[in-house]
């Protein structure tokens, strides 16, 4: 699948206030990567069986993805171009030697 079809297709479960759209998917991805964390945090604690933490933090991925997705629809952002965009920047600072440290603007 490629990642603008998936981002249409999450139109078809995307059930909120139109006019809250931005807010409820940022709040809805925080609480998900943090789903994700506590996932592993768990595992730390517990030394769980891995394939099952494992099997977990993909369902926690999947959930993560849906709402970057929206996000970006909400925005009017294609997730292909994101991601292009995301490689090119992190392709330019591994050029500069500037993957390391902090900032926007390495």
């Amino acid at each position: 699948m490629q990642a603008n079809d998936y981002q249409n297709a999450t139109d078809e479960t995307a059930i909120y206030p139109k006019e809250s759209g931005v807010l409820y998917c940022i709040l809805g991805l925080t609480n998900e990567a943090g789903e994700v964390a506590g996932k592993y945090k768990k595992f730390i604690r517990d030394l769980s069986n891995w394939e099952d933490v494992r099997q977990a933090l993909k369902a926690e991925l999947g959930d993560v993805q849906w709402y970057v997705a929206r996000l970006a629809a909400e925005l009017d952002f294609d997730l292909e171009e994101i991601m292009e965009d995301n490689l090119a920047k992190l392709r330019g600072r591994k050029a500069r030697g500037t993957l390391g440290g902090s900032g926007d603007n390495r």
